[in-house]
C-alpha cells in the first residue's frame, strides 16, 4: 500500500476555461441539463435530460439529434468504431430502451440507429446503473440497480445476430462494469457497491471469481490500459485497488469520499468531494448540491507523484480527445487541461534536485536516450557537488555511449576516489566503449589499489566477454610488475611476441619460452627463434639445439594432433640459424651434423661451417689416432661435392689441412698448385710423382720441376736424371734448354746429363739415318715414277682388262679405260665419276696426296719468311708472340697421314726446336 501523503505534487497541467470560438472573451457554454456525457472518435458525446445527444466537434462545433423522447441517462461512445451506444427513455416509469447508432451513416441527416431494445433483467423492469461494450462489439453488458447485469453476446448492433442473458444476479446494485481483453482472453469486471468480481466470456460456462468483498460508489471504477496490466481500478473511500482477472493486485491510500474515477492516457483521475462538504450517500453520489466543492486529483501511478490537483465546483464528468483533458461542470463550464511538454516538466523537477523522478518519468515518456543521459548527467553532477561520490559515479555510468568519458575521468583522477573511477572504467569496458588509454588508466587503478581479484576477474574473463584492446592490457601489467598476469593475457589471447618478452626477458624462464615456441605456427616459431634463438642458446643450449633440428627438418607444433599444419611439410632454412650457436660449438656441430644426415641436399653453408669446425677440431687434436678420425670426416665432408670450392680451399688452407688442400687441387685440376705447394714444403719425391700423375694433362710440369731442382743447391742429382729421362722420353724440351737450365745448379755436374745427351744424340743420328733412307727411297721412286712416265708418253698402252673396276661385270662396249689400268662401263663411269678426266678409284688418293704437297709448300715458304723476320728483327720474342698470335703454330691435321711419313711432324718439331733455340740464344 501506497501511502497518498508520501508522494510529491507538481502542475504538469495548464487548467483553462474553454473560450466561445464565435463570441470571443466569453467562456463556453455547454448544453442545459447534461445527465452522461462520454468521447472518441473525434467528438465528446452529451446526452441531456430532454432526449438529445449532443456531438461536440474539436472547433466547439455542437450538434444533436433527438435520441429518446424523455432523458438519455447513459452514453458509450466506442473508440475503435464509430459506434454510440445509449441507455434513455421513450415513456415514463421504468423502462429503459438500450439504442445502437452509427455516427457514420445518416438517416433523415441524423446518425442511423441500428438497433433497439429494452433493458429489462428478466421480467422485473428496474433502472440501468451502467453500461459497457466490448470494441470487437461482440460484447455489451448492461448493469442494474438490483444488482443484475444483462449481456448481449454477438453482433451487438443487430437484432438476429446476438443473444441475451443474464450474466449475474444480486443483492447489491452494479456500479461499474469493464471488458477486458489480453490475447484471446476476454474478461468482465463487474464492480458493485459490496464486491467485485470477474468473469471469464471467453469460457463457454463463463466461470466467475469473486475479486473483494468490498465495492466502489457508482462511476468510481475504471479499466486501466497495458501500462498497468489492463487492470480494474476500483476507487472506494479509503484505498484505490487494482485489479487482476484472478486476484487483487496493490492498492493505494488516496482517502477521501470518491465520486469520479477515470483512466486516461496513463494517468488516474479522482473526484473527491471536499472534507468540509455534508456526507451523501454512496450510490447517489454524483448527485450534489449546486454549491459543493470537489477537489480533482491526477495520479501518476508509475511515477509515484501527484500530476495535478485543483478544487472545482459541481464536475459532471472528465473525458479525454485531441490530446488534452476536458472538465465538464453543471454550471455548463468547461476547462480544459493541457499537459505541459516533458521537458518542462523535467525541469521543474530538475529545480527541485528531483532527479530520480525525472529519471522514472523520462522512462515512462520515451524519452530517447540522448534526452536520459542528459538527465543522468545532471544526476550525477548533483550527487557529485553534495560528495555522494559513489551516487554520482552510478549516475554517470548510465551516461556511458553519450558523455565523453573524459568528463567524468577528470573528475575523479584524485587518489581518493580511485574506486569510483576504477567502477566507472570496468563499466566503460563491459560496454565496449573504452579505448587504450582508458584500459590503460583502468589497469593502473587495479594496481594502485592493489585489487589482485579484481585484476584477475577483469583479464580473466571469457573470449564474449572481452571489451579492452589486449596488447595494451599486458603492456601495462608488464611496467606494473604484474608479470603473471601479463603472461596469462598473452597466453590466452595468443599474443605470443609478448608472452616471449615477459617469460624470456623479465621472467627469465627460458624453458617454458622453450615450451611454448615449440607449440607456435611454423611461420611464428621460425620468426621468434631468429629473435630469441641466441638467447635461448646460451641459457638452455641442448632444447633450443633439438627445437632447431626440428625446426629446419619437419617442424610439427607439439600439441595439434591433426590439423592442416601438421599435414604440410615445413622446412626452415638451416643456414639461417647458424649464428645462433655463437660460443656453442659442441652444439652448432651437433645440429650440422643431423642437417646432413637427414637432408644431404642442405644448404652449402651448413657445409662450409661443418667443415671449419672438423678442421678446427683436427688442428686442435693432440691424439694421434683421434687426429686421423677427424681427418678423415674431413675429407668426407670435402668428397661430398657439397661445400663451395673457394671457402673450402681457403679453410684448408687456413688450418694448413694438407690432405684437404691437395684434394681441393686436384678436384679443381689445379695441377701446377700442387707441383708449387710440394715445392714449397720441399717434398722432392712428391713433386716427382705429381709430374708422373699429372704429367700427361700438363707436359709443363717436367719443365718446372727441372726449373726447381736447377735452382736447389742441395744434391738433387737423382730427382733430375728421373726428369731428365721423362724429357726425353717424351722430347718435352730441346736438349739446349735443359743445357742452359741446368747451368745454374752447382752440383748438376755433366755426369748428370751425360747419359740424357748421348741418348738425345743417338736418337738425333737414328733420326738423321731414317730421313737419309727416306730421302734415298724417295728418289728411287721419283726415277720410276719419271721412267713411267715417259714410257706412258712415248709407248702405247694396251688394256687387256676384261671386268669393270666398279661393278666388276665383264666390260662391254663403249667402255672408258685409264692409263692406271682401271676400265669402266661408260654408264658406270658416268654414274661414278666426279670428273671425265679422273679415274674414279683413284681420286681419292690422288687428292691426298696433291693436299699434302700443298701443306708442305706453304710450311716450306712460312718456314723461310719466319726465319727471314727473326733474323732481322731487333727483338725476337715479339716476333714469336705476333706469330703465335695468328695461330701459326697450331698443329695442322692432314685428312690421312701416308704410311711412314714422318717429315711434315719432324718440319714442325724442327721448327719449334730452332724457335727456342733462337729464342734462347737472343734472350
Amino acid at each position: 500500500m501506497s501511502a497518498f501523503l508520501q508522494w510529491r505534487k507538481f502542475v504538469f497541467f495548464d487548467k483553462e476555461a474553454v473560450k466561445d470560438p464565435v463570441d470571443n472573451g466569453k467562456n463556453f457554454v455547454l448544453p442545459a441539463g447534461i445527465s452522461a456525457c462520454d468521447s472518441g472518435r473525434g467528438h465528446i458525446v452529451l446526452g441531456d435530460m430532454d432526449g438529445k445527444i449532443w456531438l461536440m466537434t474539436r472547433s466547439l462545433q455542437l450538434t444533436s439529434f433527438q435520441a429518446y423522447k424523455l432523458r438519455v441517462t447513459h452514453i458509450y461512445q466506442l473508440k475503435q468504431h464509430s459506434i454510440l451506444v445509449s441507455v434513455g427513455q421513450d415513456e415514463q416509469g421504468i423502462n429503459p430502451l438500450v439504442k445502437v447508432w452509427n455516427l457514420d451513416k445518416k438517416d433523415s441527416g441524423n446518425p442511423l440507429c441500428t438497433r433497439i431494445f429494452p433493458a429489462i433483467p428478466g421480467n422485473k423492469p428496474t433502472e440501468v446503473s451502467c453500461l459497457s461494450v466490448h470494441e470487437n462489439l461482440n460484447f455489451m453488458a448492461i448493469g442494474f440497480t438490483d444488482g443484475s447485469v444483462v449481456l448481449t453476446k454477438g453482433d451487438i448492433t443487430r437484432d438476429r445476430h446476438s443473444k441475451t442473458l443474464t450474466l449475474h444476479e444480486g443483492t447489491s446494485p452494479v456500479t461499474g462494469l469493464a471488458f477486458r481483453q489480453v490475447a484471446k482472453v476476454t474478461n468482465l469486471f463487474v464492480a458493485t457497491l459490496e464486491k467485485v468480481y470477474c468473469y471469464t466470456l471467453s469460457i463457454k460456462e463463463y466461470p466467475k471469481i469473486e475479486l473483494d468483498t468490498h465495492g466502489c460508489a457508482l462511476h468510481c471504477s475504471s479499466l486501466a490500459d497495458p501500462s498497468q496490466d489492463s487492470q480494474f481500478i476500483v476507487a472506494g473511500d479509503e484505498c484505490v485497488y487494482l485489479y487482476q482477472p484472478d486476484e487483487r493486485g496493490p492498492c493505494f491510500a488516496f482517502d477521501g469520499h470518491k465520486l469520479l474515477a477515470h483512466w486516461h492516457r496513463g494517468y488516474l483521475f479522482l473526484l473527491i468531494r471536499d472534507t468540509k462538504s455534508p456526507n451523501k450517500s454512496a450510490f447517489g453520489s454524483r448527485e450534489s448540491s449546486p454549491s459543493e466543492k470537489q477537489l480533482l486529483t491526477i495520479y501518476d501511478l508509475d511515477n509515484k507523484f501527484i500530476a495535478y490537483s485543483a478544487s472545482l465546483d459541481d464536475v459532471i464528468d472528465v473525458v479525454a480527445e485531441w490530446g488534452s483533458f476536458y472538465i465538464l461542470t453543471r454550471d455548463g463550464k468547461m476547462f480544459v487541461l493541457q499537459e505541459k511538454d516533458t521537458q518542462t516538466k523535467l525541469e521543474m523537477l530538475f529545480k527541485k534536485n528531483l532527479f530520480v523522478m525525472a529519471i522514472n518519468l523520462a522512462k515512462s515518456q520515451h524519452l530517447d536516450s540522448d534526452g536520459l543521459s542528459e538527465i543522468f548527467r545532471q544526476y550525477g553532477d548533483h550527487l557529485y557537488l553534495k560528495g555522494d561520490h559513489d551516487g554520482a559515479i552510478q549516475q554517470y555510468i548510465r551516461t556511458i555511449g553519450k558523455l565523453e568519458p573524459s568528463y567524468v575521468i577528470r573528475k575523479f583522477l584524485d587518489a581518493q576516489r580511485i574506486h569510483n573511477l576504477t567502477a566507472y572504467l570496468q563499466a566503460l569496458h563491459r560496454q565496449s566503449l573504452a579505448n587504450a588509454d582508458h584500459t590503460t588508466l583502468l589497469l593502473n587503478c587495479y594496481t594502485k589499489l592493489k585489487d589482485s581479484s579484481k585484476l584477475e576477474e577483469f583479464i580473466k574473463s571469457s573470449e564474449s566477454e572481452v571489451h579492452f584492446d589486449v596488447e595494451i592490457a599486458i603492456k601495462v601489467l608488464r611496467q606494473a610488475g604484474y608479470h603473471s598476469h601479463a603472461v596469462f593475457l598473452a597466453e590466452k589471447h595468443m599474443h605470443h611476441e609478448w608472452y616471449l618478452k615477459i617469460q624470456l626477458e623479465d621472467l627469465k624462464n627460458y624453458q617454458e619460452g622453450l615450451r611454448y615456441i615449440g607449440r607456435l605456427p611454423f611461420e611464428q616459431a621460425e620468426c621468434t627463434m631468429k629473435h630469441y634463438g641466441k638467447t635461448l642458446m646460451h641459457n638452455v643450449p641442448e632444447g633450443t639445439t633439438l627445437l632447431l633440428k626440428g625446426l629446419c627438418t619437419n617442424y610439427q607444433p607439439s600439441g595439434e594432433k591433426d590439423s592442416e599444419e601438421r599435414r604440410r611439410v615445413n622446412k626452415a632454412n638451416s643456414e639461417e640459424f647458424i649464428p645462433i650457436f655463437t660460443n656453442n660449438r659442441r652444439e652448432l656441430k651437433a645440429f650440422l651434423e643431423h642437417m646432413i644426415e637427414v637432408d644431404p641436399r642442405s644448404p652449402q653453408g651448413v657445409y662450409d661451417t661443418l667443415l671449419e669446425l672438423r678442421l678446427q677440431d683436427w688442428a686442435h687434436e693432440q691424439d694421434l689416432e683421434r687426429k686421423k678420425v677427424l681427418q678423415g670426416e674431413a675429407l668426407s665432408l670435402l668428397r661430398s661435392d657439397n661445400t663451395v670450392f673457394d671457402k673450402a680451399l681457403v679453410l684448408c688452407q687456413m688450418h694448413n689441412f694438407k690432405e684437404g688442400v691437395l684434394y681441393l687441387y686436384e678436384k679443381g685440376k689445379l695441377y701446377q698448385q700442387i707441383m708449387h705447394y710440394h715445392m714449397q714444403n720441399e717434398e722432392y719425391g712428391k713433386v716427382v710423382e705429381a709430374c708422373k700423375r699429372y704429367g700427361d694433362q700438363e707436359s709443363c710440369l717436367w719443365e718446372q720441376a727441372l726449373g726447381y731442382f736447377a735452382r736447389k743447391e742441395e744434391d738433387c742429382k737423382a730427382y733430375i736424371s728421373e726428369v731428365l729421362h721423362h724429357i726425353d722420353q717424351n722430347n718435352l724440351m730441346p736438349p739446349l734448354l735443359v743445357v742452359q737450365t741446368l747451368a745454374h745448379n752447382s752440383t748438376a755436374t755433366l755426369s748428370v746429363i751425360k747419359d740424357y745427351l748421348i741418348s738425345k744424340l743417338q736418337r738425333e743420328s737414328q733420326q738423321i739415318e731414317d730421313d737419309e733412307r727416306k730421302i734415298r727411297q724417295y728418289r728411287e721412286d721419283t726415277a720410276n715414277l719419271r721412267s713411267e712416265i715417259q714410257e706412258l708418253k712415248t709407248s702405247a698402252k694396251i688394256f687387256q682388262k676384261t671386268k669393270c673396276n666398279m661393278c666388276n661385270s665383264p666390260l662391254e662396249l663403249p667402255s672408258v679405260h685409264f692409263l692406271c689400268n682401271h676400265s669402266f662401263h661408260q654408264h658406270c663411269f658416268e654414274s661414278y665419276a666426279e670428273s671425265e678426266a679422273e679415274c674414279p678409284t683413284c681420286t681419292p688418293e690422288n687428292r691426298k696426296v696433291m693436299d699434302m704437297l700443298r701443306a708442305q709448300d706453304q710450311k716450306r715458304d712460312l718456314h723461310d719468311h719466319f726465319n727471314r723476320q727473326l733474323r732481322s728483327s731487333n727483338d725476337g720474342f715479339s716476333v714469336v708472340a705476333d706469330y703465335f698470335g695468328r695461330g701459326v703454330f697450331n698443329k695442322l691435321t692432314l685428312v690421312t697421314d701416308l704410311p711412314g711419313n714422318k717429315s711434315v711432324g719432324s718440319l714442325e718439331g724442327n721448327l719449334q726446336r730452332d724457335l727456342l733455340i733462337h729464342t734462347k740464344r737472343h734472350s
